[in-house]
């Protein structure tokens, strides 16, 4: 029985006490919590509650307050006031419904930046470029300068990426030339070379999934991915017409 009253909504003490109340007919507070055994402020709490429900009735008897458990029935007013009140939450919450997902969808538009410190925070963004979950990764990059800052890059970083089994395309310069052979089925790499003559740059940019990476290899070395669909598919854009270029050159 006490089960069934906590799944129409009473507590586990309010059950407990309305249940005693039950058993004893009209009573003290003390018989009620002796009854229902519980402490006499806890007993009174409920009692309170169960009032403010309508399932408690009082009456004065001499000096003695005493309490009285209402007719069963009322649990089934109850439930129906508070199915009408369910209703009426259903009916307020679709009048707002709208404008709640617009504020949604407008802060899911807002673009994300992490920034990262030194050369540590830029191995924690290549961690990132390790889970793109398209398997592609694009890169714009002066390798002269990430070299310098990275001079292991090709036995710490690739061999992971290849693992992973994440193709790379990437357009780069380089003061010597070409250093990488324009396709690396071994390395699931493709290359364009441009002169910095022609493309004078010195910071890395990577994109991967709806990501861009950039970090600056000069100076006070640090980075930022931004996380944006829109931004993302731009940036590809403009390393498609790159690539483009580059396959002429």
């Amino acid at each position: 029985m006490l089960t069934q009253l906590k799944h129409i909504g009473l507590s586990d003490n309010e059950a407990k006490v309305y249940l005693a109340m039950l058993e004893l007919g009209p009573s003290s507070v003390l018989e009620i919590a002796a009854k229902a055994a519980i402490n006499r402020p806890t007993a009174y709490v409920q009692i309170e509650s169960l009032k403010k429900k309508g399932l408690v009735s009082m009456q004065t008897k001499g000096k003695k307050q005493l309490y009285i458990a209402e007719d069963p029935e009322q649990l089934e007013y109850l439930l129906g006031h508070e199915k009408k009140e369910l209703e009426q939450k259903q009916e307020e919450l679709k009048s707002v419904l709208p404008e709640l997902k617009a504020m949604f969808d407008l802060a899911e538009e807002k673009p994300v930046v992490r920034y990262f410190e030194g050369k540590e925070g830029l191995l924690k963004m290549q961690e990132d470029f390790l889970k793109a979950k398209r398997k592609e990764i694009l890169a714009i990059s002066p390798v002269d300068e990430v070299f310098s800052v990275f001079p292991d890059h090709k036995n710490t970083y690739t061999p992971r990426r290849v693992k992973k089994g994440i193709k790379s395309r990437l357009i780069y310069t380089s003061t010597e030339n070409s250093v990488y052979p324009r396709k690396d089925e071994k390395m699931l790499r493709e290359t364009r070379y441009i002169s910095p003559k022609k493309m004078p740059f010195s910071a890395d940019i990577t994109i991967f999934d709806d990501n861009v990476a950039i970090a600056a290899l000069k100076g006070n070395i640090s980075g930022a991915i931004i996380s944006h669909k829109e931004i993302a598919n731009s940036f590809r854009g403009i390393f498609e017409i790159l690539w483009m270029a580059a396959e002429k050159i």
